[in-house]
C-alpha cells in the first residue's frame, strides 16, 4: 500500500508528487505470484473489456462450485466481487495475469456462466460475505498461489487483517499530509472502539529503507497478540 503521512490512501488527490513513482518497482521486489484488488479498483479493467463474442446459454447447467479455466500462468489478477456485479467481458487477463475472481454463493448461475465464457476463473467462498482463509485456500489449492499481495481498499485490507490472513505489511509513506476527516485508511474496520485491532495484532519492523523523493518503504511482519 501508499499512503501519507496521515495514514490516508487516496493518492489520486496528492498534487503534489506522484504516488505512483514506487510502487510498480516495489510491486516486483515483493515477487509475488498473484496481486488481489477490490470491485471498485477492478471496475477500470472490466471496463475496459471486449464483449462476449456469443452470448452464454441460459440453459447451460451450473454445478455452484468453484471453475478453473487455467493454470500455470506467470500470474495471477484476484478480483474481489462478492456479489457479481463485474461484467468481464472476454477479458480474462490484465496484462498477462490470468484474472480469478472470489464469489460468495449468492452470485446468480447467469453470471457465473458468462464469466465461464469469458474464460475467466472463479472461486466461491463464503454464502453472503468472503470468506479469506477459505479463499485463501483454494488460491493455493487451484493455483499454487503461495504469495499474495494484497492492493486493495481499507475495508479489504481491515477485513484480511481482522481475519488473520495477513503475514506482511509493505508500505509505502510519501511525503503528503492527506488530512480529510472520513478518507479512506490503510486499514478501515468496522466496530467499536474496544474492538481495535491494537490489542490482537503485533507489528514487527523488518525492514526500513528511504527512497528518491523522499518516500520511505516500511515492512512489519504481523503476529497474533498471545493472550
Amino acid at each position: 500500500m501508499t499512503s501519507s503521512v496521515d495514514g490516508r490512501i487516496k493518492t489520486r488527490r496528492w498534487t503534489t508528487l506522484d504516488a505512483d513513482d514506487h510502487y510498480e518497482t516495489i510491486h516486483k521486489r515483493l515477487d509475488g505470484d498473484a496481486w488481489m484488488c477490490g470491485r471498485i479498483t477492478m471496475q477500470g479493467y472490466a471496463d475496459s473489456a471486449k464483449p462476449l463474442a456469443k452470448e452464454p446459454d441460459s440453459s447451460e447447467p451450473i454445478d455452484g462450485g468453484d471453475h478453473i479455466a487455467k493454470t500455470g500462468a506467470s500470474g495471477y489478477a484476484i478480483a474481489l466481487d462478492a456479489r457479481g456485479r463485474l461484467d468481464w467481458g472476454a477479458r480474462n487477463d490484465i496484462e498477462g495475469d490470468h484474472v480469478v475472481v472470489v464469489l460468495t454463493a449468492t452470485v446468480p448461475d447467469d453470471h457465473l456462466r458468462r464469466l465461464r465464457a469469458g474464460g475467466q476463473s472463479y472461486i466461491i467462498a463464503g454464502e453472503t460475505t468472503v470468506d479469506f482463509p477459505l479463499a485463501l485456500r483454494k488460491l493455493r489449492q487451484h493455483f499454487g498461489i503461495a504469495r499474495l499481495l494484497v492492493e486493495g481498499g481499507g475495508r479489504i485490507n481491515g477485513s484480511m487483517l481482522k481475519a488473520g490472513v495477513v503475514d506482511e505489511l509493505s508500505l509505502l509513506v510519501a511525503p503528503a499530509v492527506d488530512g480529510l476527516i472520513g478518507t479512506p485508511a490503510i486499514f478501515d474496520v468496522e466496530g467499536s472502539e474496544d474492538e481495535t485491532l491494537a490489542s490482537r495484532r503485533r507489528l514487527t519492523l523488518t525492514g526500513c529503507e528511504q527512497l528518491d523523493g523522499g518516500t520511505v518503504w516500511l515492512r512489519y511482519a504481523i503476529g497474533a497478540v498471545e493472550a
